[in-house]
């Protein structure tokens, strides 16, 4: 059962037909999805190794990302503890997307790029696997013991040109204008994962949804001065709710100076995926 004033807001917005689509999308089970380590081996022999259970690629990623028909242990194979594939949920492998975007406006070549919040390192792991060896990225993890986590994931991933941290946003912004690429996938309500973690439906209220879109504003704020003039900034979140989402986004735009060159909702029910919603915008 979801919150009572979570359904009223998603059909106010969305209304009915869409989001009882939405809804009934959110009790069923959701899809598994994987992306290849393209520096370890072809998307085409990871479909080989999982056989019969190999599915339908993802539509946004269909180079490196499919889907599988069922969920086998992965901690009992070999090749996941190899980093030859990252267990990643499939509308977050949009990021791939965007950030390929804004590789081609920064001109190719050497690009310095922060991933602010970036355990447990399906976007950091993507990120690397659309970099080339001239280019640096530094994945941050605020919380001490999922930058554990996340520095194990980027080591299987076996890339030289990373650096894992575990700092405050606001630490950013004593190296002004350093990074030509940002992506900050915000801590959010969660909405999204609501199928995946009972936790955020019990946790969940409007009082939390407005929490976390003060708190986004934050770490934007505090790593703004980090993002030259002219980089790009991917804003991610896990959530359906506009405070945390089109909010921010015209308040970074606004505020902080930028300009939007796009964004997406990704919703259970219309997208094989979870819930998720992703924009891309230039510094000024």
């Amino acid at each position: 059962m979801f919150p009572a004033q979570f359904v009223n807001d998603l059909r106010e917005r969305l209304g009915t037909v869409l989001s009882d689509k939405i809804l009934s999308a959110l009790e069923e089970e959701p899809p598994v999805s994987v992306r290849v380590n393209p520096f370890k081996m072809p998307v085409e022999e990871l479909r080989r190794h999982f056989g019969a259970l190999a599915g339908d690629p993802v539509e946004w990623a269909p180079g490196e990302g499919f889907y599988l028909n069922g969920r086998p242990s992965f901690t009992l194979d070999p090749l996941f503890h190899a980093g030859a594939y990252y267990v990643q949920e499939a509308s977050s492998m949009y990021v791939g997307v965007l950030f390929d975007q804004a590789l081609v406006a920064c001109g190719g070549g050497e690009v310095r790029v922060l991933d602010l919040c970036a355990a447990p390192g399906g976007k950091t792991t993507q990120l690397l696997s659309h970099m080339d060896d001239t280019s640096i990225l530094v994945a941050n993890e605020v919380v001490p013991s999922r930058a554990t986590v996340l520095a194990e994931n980027v080591a299987r991933w076996g890339r030289s040109n990373v650096a894992v941290t575990s700092s405050d946003p606001s630490a950013f912004s004593a190296i002004r204008g350093f990074f030509d690429i940002a992506v900050v996938d915000a801590p959010c309500s969660g909405e999204g994962m609501f199928r995946k973690d009972s936790r955020a439906v019990a946790e969940w209220s409007p009082d939390t949804v407005r929490l976390c879109a003060a708190r986004q504003r934050r770490i934007l704020a505090d790593m703004w001065p980090s993002l030259a003039s002219g980089g790009f900034l991917i804003y991610s979140t896990c959530t359906f709710n506009p405070l945390e989402n089109e909010d921010n986004v015209t308040w970074i735009c606004e505020e902080l100076g930028g300009g939007l060159m796009g964004m997406r909702h990704f919703y259970p029910g219309i997208d094989k995926g979870e819930g998720f919603f992703a924009s891309l915008i230039r510094k000024a």
